[in-house]
Order: structure tokens, then C-alpha cells, then sequence
């Protein structure tokens, strides 16, 4: 496949991101608190996050080796740091979520997997094409700077909300709580702005389109679930913070 072609791809695939947003808006993808057994078959919750999750770097380093592996001290930072978060949402998160007898429809494992091997695939075959040229000078360029720091800002944030989110399910396994504290101050759902932000640096530090998908997708499947959270909260909590916002504070 030629960049040209490529690209073309990864222009397409960002535009059917946005083409969704109006109806993830209406459609609440159902697992979680929106659980729903009206979508089929359903499986073990824990089972389906980690096929689901896993297969991003799979088919990210997968997709690197047949594109050619060429390979730089940049490019692999990026990828390092890409794995590391995949590391932990397929492999430690799930084994420490209190989720005993919870499901997910399978329809659901299907759609994050397809998600995910597509922006794998991407980001692997940009790499290991050697299309974006990163020299070992592109860890010295201000957006890869820039980029590294808020990805890191954004996984920080992402952590500890989740890790605010898993100590309160801990004492409450039946049932939930109004979160309190940090970020939880403003918004629902700081676990979700956490994301968007590290995957908004990943794609500074990378500066190409294939990472620039995977931020508006994390962007367009986030920001209506993080509104459906907070409706959600509103609804169940009669005395829930009246200021605080879904996702981006004092905005959104």
C-alpha cells in the first residue's frame, strides 16, 4: 500500500468518528452502570475487557513487524509508552475491578476489539513503514517534548480517578457512591478526561495522522459516555454537585 493510499484510510476512519458522535450521544454503549442484556449474548465482564483491551497492542507491534520493523529511539519510546497502557487496561485493571457476576454483551467485546486492531494497525503499519522519518532529532523536537509531558499529565489523571473509582467500589461491591475529591470536584468523570489528554499528547509527540485517529476516536467514544455518566449520576443522586461538568471542567 502506498502513504498516499494509507492515508486516505486514516482519513476516512477519523471521519467516521465524528459521523458516530451524534448517535453515541442517544445510544449508551450498554456495560457498566448502563448495563443491558438487550444487545444478545452476553460474558463474563472481566474475560471480555481483557480479549477486548489486549488486542490493541497485538496488533499494534504486529502490524509494526510487517510493515518493515524500521525502527528508531523515538518510535519505540511511542510504542513502549502505547503498550504500557495497554498493560495495565487488559491485564491489571481488570484484575482489580470488583465485577463478580457482572456481563458484557458480547456485541461489545466484538465492537472494542474492531476499534482497537484498527488503531493498532495504524499506528503499527505508520511505524514500521518508516513514513514518519523519526530520527533520534525528533526527541528533541518541542512537540514530541510537549507531547511526552502531557501524555504522562493525562495518564496521571487517568490512574488516580480509577484508582479513586476502585476504592470506593471496594467498600460499596452492590452499589455505587458519589465520587469525592480532585478532579472529581469538577467533573463526573475524570477518569475519561485523563484518557482524552494522553491521547491527545501521544498524537502531539507523534504529529501524524494515524495517532491523530486514535485521539479523536478516544475523543468521540468518551465524551458521550462521559454525558451519559453524568446524567446518569444526576439522576440517582438527589443531592449530586450541582457545578460539577461531565468531562471538561467548567465547559463541558
Amino acid at each position: 500500500m502506498t502513504e498516499s493510499a494509507f492515508e486516505n484510510l486514516v482519513i476516512g476512519w477519523i471521519v467516521l468518528a465524528m459521523l458516530l458522535v451524534p448517535i453515541q450521544l442517544f445510544v449508551t454503549a450498554p456495560f457498566g452502570r448502563h448495563s443491558s442484556r438487550r444487545w444478545g449474548p452476553v460474558m463474563d465482564n472481566r474475560v471480555g475487557w481483557v480479549i477486548m483491551e489486549l488486542i490493541s497492542p497485538l496488533v499494534l507491534w504486529g502490524s509494526f513487524a510487517w510493515s518493515g520493523a524500521h525502527s528508531s529511539a523515538p518510535v519505540i519510546i511511542l510504542m513502549a509508552l502505547w503498550t504500557a497502557h495497554y498493560v495495565n487496561r487488559s491485564v491489571v485493571y481488570p484484575m482489580r475491578i470488583r465485577t463478580a457476576g457482572k456481563k458484557i454483551p458480547i456485541l461489545i467485546v466484538v465492537f472494542a476489539i474492531c476499534f482497537n486492531a484498527v488503531n493498532g494497525w495504524t499506528n503499527g503499519t505508520y511505524f514500521g513503514a518508516g513514513w514518519g522519518g523519526y530520527s533520534w532529532n525528533w526527541l528533541l523536537d518541542p512537540r514530541f517534548i510537549a507531547g511526552l509531558v502531557i501524555m504522562i499529565c493525562g495518564s496521571a489523571i487517568n490512574l488516580k480517578a480509577d484508582a479513586a473509582l476502585l476504592k470506593l467500589r471496594s467498600k460499596h461491591e452492590t452499589g455505587y457512591e458519589v465520587p469525592r475529591g480532585g478532579l472529581f470536584e469538577h467533573v463526573s468523570c475524570p477518569n475519561f478526561l485523563g484518557e482524552i489528554v494522553e491521547w491527545t499528547g501521544f498524537a502531539i509527540a507523534c504529529w501524524n495522522l494515524p495517532a491523530l485517529g486514535f485521539a479523536v476516536w478516544t475523543a468521540a467514544n468518551l465524551i458521550p459516555r462521559a454525558l451519559s455518566h453524568h446524567h446518569w449520576y444526576r439522576e440517582t443522586f438527589e443531592d449530586y454537585p450541582e457545578n460539577r461538568r461531565a468531562v471538561i471542567p467548567g465547559i463541558l
